[in-house]
């Protein structure tokens, strides 16, 4: 995938392929609309291009809001976007100026003129422009004025429920995993560098891997146990994460850590990323740390065969 932070670096293609959004999560929705693109991309021989915004236009417009928080942080999003196959990558600097764009004005001048644009695909319900006036009939008055056509993918549902972004940020914040991840179509992940902790899991036989989260727009998930899957040095190993504050051992603050099975590496300065497969239960204080080992060694027999029918 190629990036441009500068859009007038970018060379149209014969025949672009575009759709424009922040895409918070890049969940089945998300995805639907990229394999349509890619589908008709190469049906004319063209190339896919994805427009986004830098910062996130929330962040742009409400900088001093404590609830902004997103699904993936912009390294994993761009990963997933590789992943998932686009050719191209536009990244648009959103200011509160760039705000008061009109979609009319923001589709002659970046993507027609700049980008070529021959097809445009859109999700349900996707707004953009200034008052956010660029629907889809709006879109497919403007593709008629410039020349180019305008797909709307439907929603799509999981269980009966349109999948969004807003949906799978509430279901994480609820510690839904499992609801969140089929939302997502992969599993719900949190990266970061190993810190030294208090090191009092390592007396009763479950060290942890606590994780610093540079990015302070991520959302994390529910406080609770999970069953987890970590990413070390590329290779994948079983785990039994907890965020929370470990009310038992009495530590202040918000933290993030992960018990790896069979695992005894010194890790500490490493990066790793954990994968949330399910919440397992909420964070309890016990009387003692004997008795948070009872339920630990409890939680991880749980956990393992949680981790083996997945």
């Amino acid at each position: 995938m190629k990036i441009y932070t500068d859009i007038e670096r970018f060379k149209k293609p014969d025949f672009a392929t575009v759709t424009v959004g922040t895409f918070d999560g890049l969940h089945i929705g998300h995805q639907k609309i990229i394999e349509r693109m890619k589908e008709t991309a190469r049906k004319n021989n063209g190339e896919t291009v994805l427009v986004t915004f830098d910062p996130h236009p929330r962040l742009a417009l409400y900088p001093d809001s404590q609830n902004l928080k997103f699904i993936n942080t912009v390294e994993r999003k761009f990963r997933l976007l590789d992943k998932f196959g686009i050719d191209n990558l536009i990244i648009i600097p959103f200011t509160k100026e760039f705000a008061k764009t009109s979609s009319d004005d923001f589709v002659k001048k970046y993507l027609v003129d700049k980008i070529g644009v021959k097809e445009l695909i859109i999700g349900y319900d996707h707004h953009f422009g200034s008052n956010r006036e660029g629907h889809f009939e709006n879109l497919k008055a403007l593709g008629n004025k410039y020349g180019f056509t305008v797909e709307e993918i439907k929603a799509q549902f999981i269980d009966g429920v349109a999948v969004s972004s807003t949906k799978i940020r509430n279901a994480l914040m609820e510690g839904n995993i499992k609801k969140a991840n089929k939302m997502l179509g992969y599993e719900y992940s949190i990266t970061g560098i190993v810190v030294e902790g208090n090191k009092i899991g390592r007396t009763i036989g479950f060290p942890t891997a606590n994780i610093d989260i540079e990015d302070k727009y991520k959302l994390i998930a529910a406080g609770g146990v999970y069953a987890c899957k970590v990413k070390w040095n590329d290779k994948i190993y079983a785990g039994m994460g907890n965020i929370g504050t470990r009310p038992t051992i009495g530590i202040n603050g918000l933290v993030t850590e992960v018990h790896i099975f069979d695992f005894d590496n010194d890790i500490y300065g490493d990066e790793i990323t954990i994968y949330f497969i399910d919440r397992i239960r909420d964070e309890i204080k016990f009387a003692n740390l004997d008795e948070l080992k009872k339920q630990l060694e409890k939680d991880k027999e749980v956990v393992k065969k949680l981790l083996t029918k997945d």
